[in-house]
């Protein structure tokens, strides 16, 4: 299994440099453009979730992301420095007491959109894992 890491700290600009890495792991691994959008959307959601929740654009505090890639399947883990949250107490976004609300979707999506997504460390740790067959 191949695997790349990179660590950004918590600043929300830096979502275009997580931009560029799945844009070049599309290209290295020759992604169709369905994995590659799903992978898109949930990755970079999932780091702006750890910025802006996790280390509370903290920019002393890092985001890592390790890619692990096998014939099979594609892994994002994406961990941040903070507590961790919730995650099996999360509020239904599409309840129409939240349908308004400007957050809260993110998890909700990033569940859609991978093939499978579990929360360890507390929550710290987000692993996103993406079929390739």
């Amino acid at each position: 299994m191949d695997s790349i890491n990179i660590e950004i700290p918590s600043l929300s600009e830096n979502i275009r440099i997580i931009e560029s890495f799945i844009d070049n792991v599309k290209d290295k691994f020759n992604l169709n453009d369905d994995i590659y959008g799903n992978i898109m959307i949930a990755v970079t959601e999932s780091v702006n979730n750890a910025i802006n929740h996790g280390n509370k654009k903290d920019k002393s505090k890092n985001v890592s992301i390790t890619m692990n890639y096998s014939e099979d399947e594609i892994k994002f883990i994406v961990s941040d420095e903070g507590e961790g949250f919730d995650y099996n107490h999360l509020p239904d976004p599409t309840a129409p007491e939240n349908i308004d609300k400007p957050s809260g979707r993110g998890i909700f999506l990033m569940k859609h959109l991978c093939d499978e997504i579990e929360f360890k460390s507390e929550g710290s740790v987000a692993e996103l894992t993406f079929y390739l067959n």
